[in-house]
């Protein structure tokens, strides 16, 4: 029977384990972490639970679906209601079709603005900046998504390119644009209709089923993959031989995972772009929240791109009485120091009254060294170059970061499922 290694115990290793098992093989995960789970993985503290960054789940796929109902057991189902902080007001997500809130003076001029938008061939969009400009206009998309690109992305949107924001940003009517600014009553245009998360065990429980099933090998980071004798080995000094493969190891890694490397290899891989971050979460003895699972913000002073509440995602993710919250902060590693984040963060909520500095039981700031992979416009070239040469020595790159995309978890699980042929 073939060899098989995996690396890495988070949703595509074990959704390529599963595919293993399926077909009667017997892969070895090794996982350099004491638990399975990866970025959608989970931590617990004094009876609080929290996730790596914002996890809801909106899969549509049944084997999918079949996965995550047989793991986590009972399910709590919520509509999306997200909102954003801009300029310190409320306002209903998507902002586009949300202005209600603003004065009459800047709803005035954005729909003037979105009113003027030229009429342009969108084949001809070169960028995410001149896209945004003719989908909203000029003003908006220099107050609100340019702003947030910045934030969240840690580039320009003209350094973007576009094949990625598929149905992820909404693209109102007009219609819609001048109904917002005149009632808070819209519909919601969220893309997802409806969000799933485990009642127990955090985001991670959707898929517990998986690395039950699996042979995980804990606390085995791999420091090396020999190619030509096909042999991975982990700091421990652990040698794992294998015939196949699969690895969920961010590309930029193989630069010195590898050795003799082609030239043009290596600059590839150099060329690839992603954004780390850090959450930040706070632990409340208080149920006073605001009532949305999440909410961006567009203030630049405001560290946070994104805040989510654990505990309205499930009541058992924080004790009795109490709530949670979590920001992401993205920036480069020792950018800010652990004051600075939480005054950016924490002090900033405290500040706009949004918790009180009284209720606040403990924080912890945690750190992603991969968050989101950047679509910049090399991006296609680049993980090609990369992918294709790993393929080449049987080496099958799958998820987030092995495929280099912007896979949602559900893509994740299916990417590692059906790597396996």
């Amino acid at each position: 029977m073939d060899k098989i290694v995996i690396l890495g115990a988070g949703i595509s290793g074990l959704g390529a384990a599963h595919a293993c098992l399926q077909k009667g093989l017997k892969p070895i995960v090794l996982e350099q972490d004491d638990t399975f789970g990866g970025l959608c993985g989970c931590f617990t503290i004094d009876g609080f639970t929290f996730d790596r960054f914002v996890h809801l789940s909106f899969a549509k796929e049944q084997e999918v679906l079949d996965i995550f109902n047989d793991s986590a057991g009972e399910i709590i189902t919520h509509i999306p209601n997200p909102y954003n902080i801009y300029h310190r007001k409320w306002i209903k997500h998507p902002a586009q079709n949300n202005l209600f809130p603003l004065a009459e003076d800047e709803k005035k001029r954005i729909i003037e603005d979105f009113l003027a938008r030229p009429k342009v061939d969108m084949s001809q969009i070169k960028n995410y900046e001149q896209w945004l400009r003719m989908q909203f206009g000029n003003y908006f998309a220099e107050h609100f998504p340019m702003v947030y690109t910045k934030k969240y992305w840690m580039c320009e949107a003209k350094d973007l390119e576009t094949k990625w924001v598929g149905q992820r940003v909404y693209q109102p009517s007009v219609e819609e644009v001048i109904q917002g600014s005149k009632t808070a009553d819209t519909p919601v245009t969220y893309y997802a209709k409806e969000m799933r998360y485990p009642k127990t065990g955090g985001y991670k429980h959707f898929f517990s089923s998986l690395a039950e099933n699996a042979d995980i090998r804990y606390h085995q980071k791999v420091v090396m993959i020999d190619v030509e004798r096909k042999v991975v080995k982990t700091e421990d000094g652990k040698a794992y031989e294998y015939d196949k493969l699969y690895s969920s190891i961010p590309l930029p890694e193989y630069a010195h995972l590898l050795s003799s490397i082609p030239t043009h290899v290596t600059e590839a891989i150099g060329k690839l772009k992603c954004t780390s971050g850090y959450h930040v979460s706070v632990a409340l003895k208080t149920k006073n929240i605001p009532p949305y699972l999440w909410w961006y913000i567009y203030d630049e002073d405001i560290l946070a791109a994104r805040v989510y509440s654990p505990s309205l995602k499930s009541p058992k993710n924080a004790p009795e009485g109490c709530s949670s919250l979590q920001m992401e902060v993205y920036c480069k590693e020792g950018e800010y120091s652990e004051q600075q984040l939480l005054e950016g963060t924490v002090g900033k909520l405290v500040e706009l009254g949004i918790i009180k500095q009284e209720d606040i039981l403990f924080t912890h700031v945690g750190f992603e060294k991969y968050a989101n992979v950047v679509f910049d416009h090399q991006i296609y070239e680049n993980r090609e170059i990369v992918r294709d040469y790993l393929k080449s020595f049987g080496i099958e790159p799958i998820g987030r970061f092995g495929e280099w995309g912007y896979l949602w978890s559900n893509q994740s699980l299916l990417s590692g499922m059906n790597s396996v042929k």
